[in-house]
């Protein structure tokens, strides 16, 4: 509002007058009409909107929360408390702090860096059910936040002890049509040979059509073996220790 020259003083006349309701220290909101729902009221996405669109953070939304915007899995469920993934280093401290019906997690940018590949702007899908909340703002602006096939490298990067290894199965399940190319050049800005590893692990057990057109011979896979689930057992080709479920079949049996 100061970017406006909207004055505190007319800010508390507003405020007074009922046309802006007081979130927060310095945290502002247009009212919602008297027969609003509390959903509306307590709904994450128009804050979310607000923070990226009109505040201008640069931040999207990663991970498994992506996924299951995108669709992806029937484990992920969004509301009831669901942790809504914030990746990104201009995530404004009060959107994270604000109760809404989700929780916001904050996650750096450290697994690509500065590169936004895969970062889209993406609308928001209805097919679930009414949208209380959203029905209700004045505008139907797209979500920023990561493709599928930046959202599932996001998502990896969680285990073994924010995301279970099943579950990111059952989400890879349905990943079918994933873009290679897409693909080769986020597994080439990746960071983490974790992630990598743990990618090539899933993408070999369920054998999507697009698994033969990435290109590995550009993608540093690192060196060493990796300790990482307790108790797994160490991948013959990725050398990193999985569930025994993810292990090619021969190895699974002691072949």
């Amino acid at each position: 509002m100061t970017r406006h020259a909207i004055s505190r003083q007319s800010v508390s006349a507003y405020v007074k007058q009922g046309w802006l309701e007081r979130v927060r220290q310095g945290l502002y909101r247009r009212p919602f009409t008297t027969g609003a729902s509390r959903e509306a009221a307590t709904g994450w996405k128009i804050p979310l909107l607000s923070a990226q669109w009109i505040m201008g953070h640069r931040f999207h939304v990663g991970g498994t929360s992506a996924l299951g915007l995108h669709g992806h899995s029937h484990y992920l469920q969004l509301g009831g408390d669901a942790a809504i993934y914030l990746y990104g280093s201009d995530i404004p401290t009060w959107l994270v702090e604000l109760q809404t019906d989700a929780r916001f997690v904050r996650r750096n940018d450290a697994l690509f860096g500065e590169h936004p590949t895969g970062v889209e702007d993406s609308e928001f899908s209805l097919s679930d059910g009414p949208d209380a909340e959203f029905t209700l703002s004045p505008w139907r602006w797209p979500i920023r936040m990561s493709s599928a096939e930046r959202a599932i490298l996001e998502a990896l990067d969680e285990l073994p002890n924010k995301e279970s290894f099943h579950t990111l199965g059952m989400t890879f399940e349905s990943l079918v049509n994933l873009r290679p190319k897409l693909l080769t050049t986020l597994l080439v800005q990746c960071q983490s040979v974790k992630v990598k590893r743990l990618f090539f692990v899933y993408a070999d057990k369920h054998a999507h059509a697009w698994r033969k057109h990435i290109d590995m011979s550009r993608i540093d896979m690192g060196r060493g073996d990796r300790a990482l689930a307790a108790n797994g057992r160490l991948h013959p080709t990725y050398r990193i220790t999985v569930p025994a479920d993810l292990l090619p079949q021969e190895a699974a049996h002691g072949a």
